[in-house]
């Protein structure tokens, strides 16, 4: 089984030199953050949105990439396997190695894109409004530098997780450019533009 995503080109018109792959939240679909890729001046960039692989257990068309109304995080280890191979695919499917692909999410999204990026060979990673399912251990290979974003009035995911967060990545020596701001759960323009500014910076 493999994650279904929507597709954009690269504003160029040419062949992609780089990949974004943006994921979406609890109870929201590829559609929610799939505008975003008129947003960002990222010309030679290709953006994927895929969809979690789970029906959210109360909004009729979202989705989710695991339960969080249980526990145990039911549906993680089968949605972090999807989606780790679907990345790993990503470079036969479009020519572009993971070296030169960017991994982010929302929320939800953004505590699987530390899950699954931080063992894997990816230009950067950032989360906004995220969070870590567990510690990480110390790995042996390189870390992508990282950016997360998290708002102080965030009641959803509450800002001490993303402080948590932050601590428990540079107790294993990874790159953070970390930001707190006045807002909530949300992605506002000034979280854009860093956003913009820090894959950039990666090129």
């Amino acid at each position: 089984m493999t994650l279904n995503a929507i597709a954009v080109p690269p504003s160029s018109g040419n062949p992609p030199d780089h990949i974004l792959v943006l994921l979406h939240g609890w109870g929201a679909d590829a559609n929610d953050l799939a505008p975003l890729a008129q947003v960002f001046d990222l010309p030679h960039y290709q953006c994927l949105f895929p969809n979690a692989p789970f029906p959210h257990p109360e909004v009729p068309s979202g989705l989710a990439w695991y339960a969080l109304e249980t526990p145990d995080y039911y549906g993680l280890a089968e949605s972090r396997q999807q989606l780790r191979d679907w990345l790993l695919s990503l470079e036969d499917q479009t020519g572009v190695p993971l070296s030169r692909t960017v991994l982010g999410g929302f929320s939800q999204g953004g505590a699987m894109t530390l899950d699954v990026g931080l063992e894997l060979p990816l230009a950067g990673l950032f989360s906004l409004s995220g969070y870590l399912h567990f510690q990480p251990r110390p790995l042996t290979t390189p870390i992508p530098p990282i950016l997360m974003v998290h708002g102080k009035q965030d009641f959803v995911v509450p800002i001490e997780a993303a402080r948590q967060t932050r601590d428990a990545l540079n107790r294993i020596n990874a790159k953070i450019e970390y930001h707190e701001f006045n807002m909530g759960h949300e992605i506002p323009q000034i979280v854009l533009n860093l956003v913009e500014k820090f894959i950039k910076q990666l090129n």
